[in-house]
C-alpha cells in the first residue's frame, strides 16, 4: 500500500519526537547537574571562607600563645634572678651575724675577765685601807713598821707578810699602780717619783686614790659593755628581721618560678 493511515506516524516523525524527548531529558539533566554544581560551589565557597576564618583565628591564637609563653619565660627568668640575689643576700647576712656573734662572745669574755680582775683589786684595796686605818687608830708597833716602810710596794709586802693580804691581791694592786703610771707617762710626759711614796696617812691617801680610779675604771668598763651589748642586740635584731623577710621572699620567688614553668609547659603542649 502506498498510503498509511493517519494514526500511524512516519519514521521521520518518530525520530524527531525521539530527538525532542532526548533533548528535553538532556536539558533536564543539565539543569539538575548545574543546580548540584551551584550548590556544591556555594558549599565550597562557604567552606573556604570558614577555613580562612579558622586559619586567621588559629594564627591569632598562635600569636597569643607565643606572647604568653614569652611573658612566662621572662617572668621565670626574673624570678630566677631574684632567687639568686636573695640566696646570696641571706648567705651574706648569716655570715655577718655569725661574725658579729663571735666578736660579741670575745668582747663578753674579755669584759668578764677584766671585771673580775678589777673587782678583786678593788676588794683588796678596800681591805688594805681598812687594815691601815685600824692600825693608825691603834698607834701600835706594827703601825710604826708601816710608817717606816715609806713606799706603797713595801707597805703591800708588809701586809702580805702579816697575812692581811694575799700575794695575788698585792700583785693586782701593783699592776694597777703600773697601769696608772703608764697613763701618767702618756698624759704628762713622766710620772712623779713621789706619787706612790708617803708617810703614815699618805699611804692611805694613795690607796684611796687608787681605789677611786679603779672604781672609775670598773664603772667605765661596765658602761662600755652595756653599750656594746646593746649595739650587738640591735644589729642582731636587724639581721634576724632581714633574714626572716628575705627567706619569705625567697620561698615566694621559688613558688612563682615553679608555677611559671608549669604554665609555660601547659601553653607549649
Amino acid at each position: 500500500m502506498l498510503f498509511r493511515s493517519a494514526n500511524q506516524a512516519s519514521p521521520i516523525t518518530k525520530v524527531l519526537q525521539l530527538m525532542s524527548d532526548m533533548q528535553t531529558k538532556i536539558i533536564g539533566e543539565g539543569e539538575a547537574a548545574h543546580a548540584i554544581y551551584v550548590e556544591f560551589a556555594e558549599m565550597c565557597e562557604e567552606r573556604s571562607k570558614n577555613l580562612q576564618f579558622e586559619i586567621k583565628t588559629g594564627k591569632g591564637e598562635v600569636a597569643e600563645l607565643k606572647a604568653a609563653i614569652d611573658e612566662e619565660t621572662a617572668i621565670a627568668a626574673s624570678l630566677d634572678t631574684k632567687v639568686e640575689e636573695l640566696t646570696a643576700s641571706i648567705a651574706t647576712d648569716e655570715a655577718d651575724l655569725e661574725a658579729a656573734t663571735k666578736i660579741r662572745e670575745k668582747e663578753s669574755a674579755d669584759f668578764m675577765a677584766e671585771e673580775k680582775e678589777l673587782s678583786e683589786v678593788i676588794d683588796a684595796l678596800q681591805r688594805a685601807i681598812g687594815i691601815l686605818e685600824k692600825e693608825m687608830a691603834k698607834h701600835g708597833a706594827s703601825m710604826m713598821q708601816l710608817k717606816n716602810a715609806g713606799s706603797l710596794a713595801k707597805t703591800l709586802q708588809l701586809l702580805v707578810d702579816a697575812s692581811s693580804l694575799t700575794s695575788a691581791d698585792a700583785k693586782g694592786i701593783a699592776a694597777l699602780v703600773q697601769t696608772q703610771q703608764s697613763s701618767d707617762d702618756t698624759e704628762t710626759g713622766a710620772p712623779d717619783p713621789a706619787v706612790y711614796k708617803g708617810q703614815s696617812g699618805g699611804i692611805i691617801d694613795t690607796l684611796g686614790d687608787l681605789l677611786e680610779k679603779a672604781e672609775g675604771q670598773l664603772a667605765e668598763l661596765r658602761n662600755k659593755e652595756t653599750a656594746a651589748l646593746h649595739e650587738f642586740q640591735m644589729l642582731k635584731q636587724s639581721l634576724d628581721d632581714k633574714i626572716k623577710y628575705e627567706t619569705k621572699e625567697l620561698a615566694e620567688a621559688k613558688t612563682g618560678c615553679n608555677r611559671s614553668e608549669e604554665h609555660t609547659s601547659e601553653l607549649q603542649s
